[in-house]
């Protein structure tokens, strides 16, 4: 099974290509739709602000590239900011529009709860997935009784879509999507490839969902 990587100059390609290799997948990390289109399904990740990776995308064409493959079905999994990516708009630095694959709106981090606690901003280390429903892809399957995984953000979704929700985690007062589902269009926001036994397991999960639907 062959899984293109999107290199828009801002997503550490290195973890996500070396963890597919180890999943056994074909990996083509690239910028180019003709290469990326012959990929069974696409990954894309990201590290930054919202503004400056939607701007890289739609100067290099691959925003139009990524739209008309996930409206021709091919699957999609954005990871970390790569599913912020997939919402409607973002406010971190300037408003700035999203794909619009799921709804809901990326914010800030308070950094203060509705009782006046202050806490660290970013969201940063280990948390518990708590698990909403159960996407195709993880249907049938015994989930394993841990359930960590590795955030770093500062910005999350908020004004979601409840039913695309797969999994959540809370940070203080706030729910913090970690898992959203829209068809064909999947999203992370933890790093699956850095989440140890659990975020390989979920990788796994979802290229063996990919494998089902491309035989």
């Amino acid at each position: 099974m062959k899984i293109g990587v999107i290199d828009y100059g801002m997503g550490n390609l290195f973890s996500v290509e070396q963890a597919l290799e180890r999943l056994n997948c074909e990996v083509v990390v690239s910028a180019t739709p003709h290469e990326l289109a012959a990929a069974d399904a696409l990954i894309l990740p990201g590290v930054g602000a919202f503004p400056d990776a939607m701007k890289r995308l739609s100067e290099t064409g691959l925003d139009g590239f990524i739209r008309e493959q996930v409206d021709a079905g091919k699957q999609l999994l954005g990871i970390c900011l790569g599913m912020q990516l997939l919402f409607e708009e973002s406010e971190e630095v300037a408003p700035t529009k999203g794909f619009g694959f799921f709804n809901g709106k990326i914010a800030r981090f308070s950094g203060e709860t509705t009782d006046g606690i202050q806490y660290r901003v970013p969201h940063m280390g280990w948390n518990t997935l708590d698990f909403k429903c159960l996407p195709k892809w993880l249907e049938d399957i015994n989930l394993p009784e841990s359930k960590y995984v590795y955030f770093v953000h500062s910005f999350y979704a908020t004004h979601i879509n409840r039913e695309q929700l797969v999994a959540s985690a809370e940070y203080f007062d706030a729910q913090v999507p970690g898992v959203m589902q829209a068809d064909n269009v999947c999203g992370m926001q933890f790093h699956p490839e850095k989440s140890g036994e659990f975020g390989v397991f979920l990788l796994e999960q979802w290229l063996k969902g990919v494998e089902v639907l491309t035989c």
